[in-house]
């Protein structure tokens, strides 16, 4: 084994390690980008040379992640790995553009993560218009055509609505807005029982208000027919099934995991375990992969932001989850893993520690 030497080679790293960011999936993030990187350094670096990652918390702040990528352009970085929150992830990716520093994002899905084309941003997780039209045809399948969504005020479930809203208005089914925000747990279960909705979907964050709401539907006898579900993903992570026990079961969301990982994904999963205090969840595999890219960009094409922006569409490469390749995915405006598998997830009621895999793509 050759122990890398010389000057270390730069990558900055985003993930929102501190609250209000969903701290617990940055921890996840950072767990497989640290990860990959340490498997790279073991197998001799880049040309003989250390990677080293420079972490920053983006707290799930758009202006903070704007600083960090600037900063870490001075830093010297040759790419951007990282960030979970798509709003956070879209500020990110067009201060990157404008600085001409390459992002690869980890886990951010919505879909126009700049304003404008761009060769220097690339993503692994699936656009969210494809992801939620998934969940939809779902619900569909179970047939839920009429749904009630309890959501905030962000562009990312704003968008998440409108591909619902769209996508089940072609098969006849119907999309009611909640707000949750203005509404308490128990006035939008009575705003709930007044429709003839039979799903409601969590278009919220986490732990408040999504926990209340969770537990307040439970409980109303009237709701006792109605789905609950949350695409976003919230119930993925242990604290979900912590705070809510059995309420937290039976709630189906969105996780980007093949029914089976490949060789390198089950290896670094029995790796990402030592690491993490429970199950490494999606994340932390999106984590990993955003390395295994880089590193094969940085060792074919060399440590040079041009370079490494130019060598998108030239990636093959063998992640954790499947081959790995970019093309031009429309209505994304860039580079984009078209697509990562996806699976439709619940937790087992009988055993909230265990996931039922409803439907995979």
């Amino acid at each position: 084994m050759n122990t890398p030497h010389g000057p270390a080679v730069r990558l900055g790293a985003l993930a929102p390690l501190s609250r209000p960011g969903w701290d617990e999936a940055g921890r996840h993030l950072l767990a497989g980008l640290e990860l990959a990187v340490a498997d790279v350094n073991a197998a001799g670096g880049i040309g003989g040379r250390p990677l080293e990652l420079l972490v920053r918390d983006t707290a799930a702040d758009p202006r903070r992640a704007t600083e960090a990528v600037a900063e870490l352009a001075r830093a010297g970085v040759v790419a951007l790995a990282g960030e979970y929150h798509s709003v956070v992830a879209r500020a990110a990716a067009t201060e990157a553009d404008a600085l001409g520093l390459p992002f690869l994002c980890s886990s951010a899905v919505l879909d126009a993560l700049t304003e404008k084309p761009t060769p220097w941003v690339a993503r692994l997780p699936p656009a969210q218009s494809y992801g939620w039209r998934t969940y939809a045809d779902f619900l569909l399948g179970a047939g839920h055509g009429d749904i009630a969504v309890a959501s905030e005020p962000s562009a990312y479930w704003a968008a998440g609505t409108r591909i619902l809203r769209d996508h089940l208005a072609a098969h006849g089914g119907t999309v009611r807005e909640l707000d949750a925000r203005a509404l308490t747990p128990t006035a939008l279960c009575d705003a709930l029982a007044g429709e003839r909705a039979t799903a409601l979907l969590l278009l919220t964050g986490f732990p408040e208000p999504a926990v209340p709401l969770v537990r307040a539907v439970r409980e109303d006898p009237r709701l006792a027919g109605v789905l609950l579900g949350a695409p976003a993903g919230q119930p993925e992570l242990p604290s979900w099934p912590a705070l809510l026990g059995r309420d937290g079961a039976a709630i189906p969301f969105l996780r980007y995991l093949p029914e089976r990982l490949t060789p390198l994904g089950a290896r670094v999963g029995t790796a990402l375990r030592r690491r993490l205090p429970d199950p490494p969840s999606f994340v932390a595999y999106e984590g990993y992969d955003t390395i295994t890219v880089l590193a094969e960009v940085l060792r074919s094409h060399g440590p040079d932001r041009a370079r490494v922006a130019e060598a998108w569409p030239h990636v093959a490469v063998d992640g954790t989850r499947g081959r790995i390749t970019f093309s031009r995915a429309p209505g994304t405006g860039v580079w984009q893993w078209a697509w990562p598998p996806v699976q439709i997830v619940d937790r087992d009621p009988a055993r909230p520690d265990r996931f039922r895999v409803l439907h995979s793509t």
